[in-house]
């Protein structure tokens, strides 16, 4: 069933009745691996590597054209076709409603989750990301400085967002845990992880997503799923 993927000749499958996913443990990866882990929906990870460029190549550009982890092919999708599916946040969406968790059935709560998920989606993720960029990693070296105050300045009004929202809640949407959570705990992490960026962007000012970020993050779901998929020792 899943010999019609190419991407499976360079990644074959051990398991072809499991969804296959296809990633690397950056906060978009741990997203849908947090999901996994949550749901209990059986699966197997594929590590995408990118320092062997693995996102470039033929094999898994057939399954993303956009050649940006995670992916998934689910053999039992909809009218139990396989279905394969990019993007996380679409990701994200499509595991809620196959197993019924993690997304309210009341249409109310259901688009407040919604309007939470496509706010990292199209700012929190993005912004940080370029933050990410110019603070830490490449983008550092250009002497310039607007770019940096730009990404910094942004980066924190989105979390100052956050942090309102926040403020009594336990969760960012409805009443539970949600994907809502799911996908923006992972940016969060980065800016201590990777980013390093606790000092230059204040993040003790920060108290409601500190606290929550750390009760979503001490999730056994979560634990797992910083390590999803492993990296070779």
């Amino acid at each position: 069933m899943l010999d019609q993927f190419d991407i499976t000749k360079r990644w074959p499958a051990k398991d072809a009745s499991v969804i296959q996913l296809y990633s690397l443990p950056t906060p978009n990866g741990i997203k849908v691996s947090a999901m996994l882990e949550e749901t209990g929906l059986p699966y197997e990870a594929h590590l995408v590597s990118f320092a062997a460029d693995d996102q470039h190549t033929p094999e898994f550009l057939s399954l993303n054209p956009n050649n940006k982890i995670p992916a998934i092919i689910d053999p039992n999708g909809p009218n139990g076709a396989p279905l394969p599916l990019w993007e996380s946040g679409a990701i994200l969406i499509y595991l809620a409603e196959k197993s019924g968790k993690l997304l309210p059935s009341d249409a109310a709560k259901r688009a407040e989750v919604l309007q939470w998920l496509m706010w990292q989606m199209g700012g929190f993720g993005p912004m940080l990301g370029q933050f990410g960029f110019f603070y830490a990693y490449g983008g550092k070296e250009i002497e310039d400085p607007r770019p940096l105050d730009r990404y910094k300045a942004e980066a924190k009004r989105l979390l100052s967002v956050l942090d309102q929202r926040l403020d009594g809640r336990s969760v960012v949407a409805g009443d539970a845990y949600s994907i809502a959570d799911i996908a923006i705990w992972p940016w969060v992490r980065a800016l201590f992880t990777g980013y390093k960026a606790s000092e230059v962007l204040g993040l003790e000012k920060y108290a409601n997503v500190l606290r929550w970020h750390t009760e979503c993050a001490d999730r056994p779901a979560s634990q797992a799923a910083v390590n999803i998929p492993a990296s070779p020792e």
